[in-house]
This record gives structure tokens, C-alpha cells and sequence, in this order.
């Protein structure tokens, strides 16, 4: 079933004008806290793909055993090496409420291991940013942590959960979801479980859970549209069928934890005034940017294929991500009022 035509359209209402109006910034900030020693592609894809998706700018937090890799990269990405092994934890935390104030998303788990030292690090991000109503994309190893440790997430309703197969069982797990709930009701139950945090469970389709029925939702709903809880009571599925590529290559889940995270850093942006009429609630954002993400990855991912077949790889995929936004939401959109020379 395709997308309902009602969501793309609330989706490219928080897509940031291309006429002149905005300075740099205000069409995203984002933030990936990710990287240490053996896992430096994953931050860069997360982070690259939030530019390519047109996030004005895009900051990798890391180890600084991952931080001259990163930086070779790409001269577009800041690189923040402040997850340092040896560094107190007061200094740390110290640079991270001072860095994550200056962000409207953070992206958590692309090449973020699970050594202790950046595993202690990511709880105390996810800490800060909760205390500063961020939006938050969690992935790879920042699942692993919240799957240890529910309470880190649980009815947080700006956060998007973006678990594959393995990751999705290991949750559903933890979550305490019965095994007698039928496989496209699943991702539904884990949000319903977990307050009404959003779940993109990635698949052969992709699956966009919000359930905010259950008691657990109630425990921040003064961080959205407050005053409005009763209308936040709702359950929606929504299932992502656009066609993607044959291949699935090591790395295309951090393109859409980034691509996710810069469609929220816009919804941040819209919500507070830099464009827009206002009229899309907060709570309704994480549901727009992981279907909005979902839906343009899958469509770089298959027009990649098409050009490389068997031999694609996740840097084939960054290329496309403009066409795949134009073929998604409009080439106006795309190329703004005057379009492109």
C-alpha cells in the first residue's frame, strides 16, 4: 500500500523554502555521536547523508582514535574528538551540553561500539538531550544500550528507534512483547511499550510504528504539544513499500539514520518558527522524518542499484540522494524557487 498521499504532503510542509529567507543553520543541525577505533564509515555515512539531504551543517562527536579518519573523509563534516577514554567524565559531559545545546537532532550509534568508556559517553548524551527536548535518532549499538536499559528511552516521544531484523527481535525481547502478536503488529508494541517512542522497523517494506495509548506515554507529554494530551492518544502504522535495490549493502542503515536525522532537524527548525505556519504538532514530527527518510533512502538505494548491481556499495548510494529527494517529494522542492543553473 502506497504511503498516504496526507503524510508526504505534511512531510514537504516542514521541508525547509530554498527562496532566500533562511541564514546557515536554519535548515538543520545535526549531530552524530558515533566513532571510536574500529568504526569510523558508519558517523561519516549518518553524517554526510544529513548534508546531501540539504542539512545546512553536520557535526560527528567521536573518540579521537576515530577523529583524523573522519576528518579525511570529508572537509564538509565538524569533527568533535571529545570521547576520550582518559577525559573525566565532568569535562565530557561539560562539552557535550555545551555542543548538543547548539543542535536541533542527534543521531546516536553509527560506529559507536560497545566498548564501556563510549557506551557510559552515549547515556549521558541521550541524558542531555532528553533534558533539552532534542529529537534523537537511535541506531546499531545505541539500540543495544536502550535494549539493556529501557528506561534511557521509554516515553520519550521525540526519539526514533531505527532497528533491522536482528536488532528489532533483540528489542522486541527486552520490550516484553508477546510472541502471539502477529509480525506487522510488532513495532506497534514495542512503541506502545515503550511510551510512544516512533519505530521504523527496516525490512523487505519498512514499518513505522507510534502507538501512544499505553501509560507509558503520559510520562513526557508535556514535552509535546502540551496542554493536548488527550488528542496524542493515537496508534499509527504506516508501511514504506517504495521499491529499493536487490542489494543490501553494509552501511545503507546509517544513510537512513541520517537522511531521518536531518528531516528531524528540520521538523526542529519548523517547530521553532524559522519557516512554516506552524499548524503540524511537535508529536507528529518523529512519525514525518522516519517515513520522509525511509522513503528516500529505499529510492537511492534502488536507482545505486541500477547502476552498480551486484557490486554496490554505501558510498554509491550518497550520490543519489538528491535525485531520490526529487523523484520522492518534487524537483521544486529540490532545487528551490529559481531552480538550478
Amino acid at each position: 500500500m502506497p504511503v498516504p498521499r496526507s503524510i508526504i504532503q505534511q512531510i514537504k510542509r516542514i521541508i525547509p523554502p530554498l527562496n532566500g529567507t533562511l541564514h546557515k543553520g536554519q535548515s538543520g543541525r545535526v549531530g552524530v555521536l558515533g566513532g571510536a577505533l574500529d568504526y569510523t564509515g558508519a558517523p561519516f555515512f549518518a553524517a554526510i547523508s544529513a548534508l546531501r539531504l540539504g542539512a545546512d551543517l553536520s557535526h560527528v562527536i567521536c573518540s579521537p582514535t576515530a577523529a583524523q579518519s573522519i576528518k579525511s573523509y570529508s572537509p564538509d563534516l565538524i569533527v568533535h574528538p571529545i570521547l576520550c577514554e582518559e577525559t573525566s567524565y565532568a569535562k565530557v559531559e561539560d562539552e557535550l551540553r555545551s555542543l548538543l545545546s547548539r543542535l536541533h537532532v542527534l543521531v546516536m550509534g553509527p560506529g559507536l561500539g560497545r566498548e564501556d568508556y563510549m557506551q557510559t559517553y552515549a547515556r549521558l548524551a541521550l541524558s542531555i538531550a532528553r533534558e533539552q527536548a532534542m529529537f534523537v535518532v537511535l541506531d546499531a549499538d545505541a539500540l543495544y544500550m536502550v535494549g539493556k536499559e529501557l528506561s534511557l528511552v521509554k516515553g520519550y516521544r521525540r526519539a526514533v528507534l531505527t532497528p533491522n531484523v536482528v536488532e528489532f527481535k533483540r528489542l522486541s525481547e527486552s520490550a516484553g512483547v508477546s510472541p502471539d502478536v502477529p509480525t506487522k503488529e510488532r513495532a506497534g508494541e514495542v512503541s506502545k511499550l515503550l511510551g510512544g517512542v516512533v519505530v521504523l522497523e527496516k525490512g523487505p517494506t519498512d514499518l513505522i510504528a507510534s502507538d501512544t495509548t499505553g501509560e507509558a506515554a503520559s510520562l513526557e507529554a508535556s514535552k509535546l504539544d502540551e496542554g493536548d494530551e488527550e488528542r496524542q492518544r493515537v496508534r499509527e502504522v504506516v508501511e514504506v513499500d517504495v521499491e529499493g535495490g536487490l542489494k543490501r549493502c553494509g552501511g545503507q542503515g546509517d544513510v537512513l539514520s541520517g537522511t531521518v536525522g536531518a528531516i528531524l532537524a528540520w521538523g526542529k527548525c519548523y517547530e521553532d518558527g524559522a519557516f512554516g505556519d506552524g499548524s503540524i504538532p511537535a508529536s507528529r514530527l518523529p512519525l514525518l522524518a522516519a517515513v520522509g527518510g525511509s522513503m528516500v533512502t529505499r529510492t537511492s538505494s534502488r536507482i545505486a542499484f541500477q547502476l552498480q548491481g551486484r557490486g554496490l556499495v554505501t558510498q554509491d548510494m550518497l550520490p543519489q540522494l538528491g535525485k531520490s529527494f526529487s523523484e520522492v517529494f518534487g524537483e521544486d522542492l529540490w532545487a528551490g524557487d529559481k531552480g538550478r543553473l
